[in-house]
């Protein structure tokens, strides 16, 4: 009876996916990325494993209203916290939900009425699976540990401080990520002796611009690390030689106020927006840093490099969708990309501290999906699947600095495609 519930979810998730998407993705795509997909996906896979994924409850946080910390509606930012145990009951994951962001008062009016932008819409449960697990099986090395996904309903990262009061809309990013972590730490973090900052695509992004601050809230005995999935967003030119990605970067920063809250190291000699991108902020980043990204991003190749608004006569549409669908030339061209990428990261793979797990896939985001982060086929480097590396990293095992040969090398991938 679990397993045709599961099913009966799945299908409901997946074709409600398919039905929204081609009429919300011209003007939305950048507030949702493929998460509708992948949700549905990783319950998928849950079900066909014959075992349901643990849900784990919404806790809302009353004390953020006091100190300015809300959505963009107005509403109490959450969190889900799963308690750890044993071996791992002072030993915290702290993860940042993704979800796209929102650069104008209308796309920020649109998605205030989502879940990523108002806790009246966030799920009262959801799964905790990859590297939220709670299975020894399936998440090895963190299975015990207290996990948290804080969830994101600001639409600049955790990083805004600003309001528009006609509109009424809230930027109040990084209020709620210090709103939320104050109320960790008196739950029990502030005991950790071993913390772990994640999060996938905004996520992702996130955890690279607070990871040293993550960092300061600890005293210097506890293990901090923090690993970014799918946050590596470049400063790429698009397939028109347009700037897509830094045009919409530039108005999140410009209207949520995200300046004041980026590091110093890097507004000191470039322009708000350009510290917006990873590649700028990585390198001098202290706290060791793990960089989880596949070469050919399903998402930037989507809405960054050959997003509809680019190729106004439709020549990479197949391509976007479907990999196997690319020309010759096309790969050609993100071979580039991934050229782009390689480079972005040489300084930051200089330092030992730091890790790499770079794979030559066309996804987006793989450690909180079960069958990317730690299954019988999961995507691998080297014969090393990412939970492992991941772990290998953190505990000082091994130094993980793994860069994929390139497309179509590795016949390890799960790829995304999209109808």
């Amino acid at each position: 009876m679990g397993n045709l519930f599961w099913a009966a979810i799945v299908a409901a998730l997946v074709f409600g996916f398919w039905v929204d998407a081609s009429s919300a993705y011209q003007y939305h795509h950048f507030n949702e990325t493929e998460f509708s997909l992948l949700e549905a996906q990783e319950q998928a896979y849950s079900s066909l494993l014959g075992r349901s994924p643990l849900m784990v409850g919404l806790t809302l946080i009353p004390s953020a209203a006091a100190k300015g910390a809300v959505c963009l509606d107005g509403t109490l930012p959450g969190y889900h916290l799963h308690r750890g145990y044993g071996s791992g009951a002072n030993s915290w994951i702290v993860n940042l939900e993704g979800g796209g962001w929102c650069n104008d008062v209308r796309s920020c009016v649109y998605r205030k009425k989502t879940r990523r932008g108002s806790s009246r819409f966030m799920e009262k449960q959801i799964p905790f699976t990859g590297i939220l697990s709670n299975s020894a099986e399936d998440n090895p090395d963190f299975f015990n540990w207290n996990r948290v996904k804080i969830r994101y309903c600001d639409g600049a990262s955790f990083a805004g401080d600003s309001e528009n009061k006609a509109a009424q809309l809230q930027f109040r990013g990084q209020r709620i990520w210090s709103a939320a972590i104050e109320d960790l730490m008196s739950k029990g973090m502030r005991f950790a002796k071993q913390a772990l900052l994640s999060g996938c695509s905004a996520g992702g992004l996130a955890t690279i611009i607070h990871c040293d601050e993550f960092r300061g809230f600890f005293p210097h005995t506890t293990k901090v690390k923090c690993l970014s999935d799918a946050g590596l967003f470049l400063d790429a030119i698009d397939v028109s030689r347009g700037h897509t990605i830094r045009n919409f970067f530039s108005g999140v920063v410009g209207l949520q106020g995200v300046q004041k809250n980026l590091p110093p190291s890097c507004t000191n000699h470039l322009d708000p927006t350009s510290c917006f991108f990873p590649q700028n902020l990585i390198a001098s980043i202290r706290t060791p840093l793990f960089i989880l990204n596949t070469a050919y991003d399903s998402w930037q190749i989507q809405s960054s490099i050959a997003p509809s608004s680019a190729d106004p006569r439709g020549y990479w549409h197949d391509c976007r969708l479907n990999h196997a669908k690319c020309t010759a030339s096309q790969i050609q061209y993100l071979q580039g990309f991934r050229n782009q990428m390689l480079n972005g990261i040489k300084s930051f793979s200089r330092s030992y501290q730091n890790g790499l797990f770079i794979n030559s896939c066309f996804a987006h985001c793989q450690s909180e999906r079960q069958d990317t982060w730690f299954a019988d086929n999961s995507p691998v480097i080297g014969n090393k699947a990412i939970a492992l590396a991941v772990g290998d990293w953190y505990f000082d095992r091994a130094v993980v600095k793994d860069i994929d040969c390139p497309y179509p090398c590795d016949n390890t991938c799960h790829h995304l495609v999209f109808r």
